[in-house]
């Protein structure tokens, strides 16, 4: 007779059905955003050289990428007019920034159901040597339909050595769950400039 552990027995009692299947193959994909690996929407802007590409996601969705006077969005959708109507389309931060070219797709049982993006938000307060601000990084987790995708939490990469693992765990947490215009962004962990920068208002 084979003998079940007592360690054994507690997975067995935590873990049972679809919640088990599910939590066992949660997990993270990547793919790009980098300008040669998307589709460009249109010519440059004239006067400000403002830009909107469309990449490749997952799971049937893309991701939109717009950027006017140096500031971007990101959105995701099925398609670039459903991505542009998102709430996450209508999210400025306030100081000028940009976005990394690797998304991070969070899914479970291969459905992905939120992104984490690294941005860089520029300090006016912390000019480098040739006058211009340095920028603080953090990590950005939005949420993925079905239902509205907008902004779940921040990370402040530089205030939490483990950001990665803390805006996985929020992803994994807050997403699937988060009411979008309801509820409030999370700041996860330690609060940290780029953070601070992000929220001003």
């Amino acid at each position: 007779m084979n003998r079940i552990t007592t360690a054994g027995m507690a997975v067995l009692l935590l873990c049972t059905g679809l919640d088990c299947a599910v939590a066992q193959s949660m997990g993270s994909a990547y793919t790009s955003t980098a300008p040669k690996d998307c589709r460009q929407i249109g010519k440059p802007g004239e006067f400000d050289g403002s830009t909107t590409r469309v990449c490749k996601g997952k799971d049937g969705l893309v991701v939109l990428i717009a950027e006017d006077d140096l500031r971007e969005i990101v959105s995701v959708g099925r398609n670039r007019k459903a991505a542009a109507e998102e709430p996450a389309a209508k999210v400025w931060f306030g100081p000028f920034n940009s976005s990394e070219t690797t998304v991070e797709w969070r899914a479970a049982a291969a459905k992905p159901f939120a992104i984490i993006q690294r941005w860089h938000i520029a300090d006016g307060t912390d000019p480098d040597k040739q006058g211009r601000p340095n920028t603080k990084a953090m990590l950005v987790v939005t949420r993925l339909p079905p239902g509205p995708v907008c902004h779940v939490a921040y990370v402040d990469a530089i205030a939490n050595p483990n950001s990665n693992e803390l805006a996985r765990k929020a992803a994994d947490d807050f997403a699937r769950s988060f009411r979008c215009g309801k509820d409030e962004v999370k700041i996860i962990g330690a609060r940290g400039r780029a953070v601070e920068l992000a929220t001003m208002r």
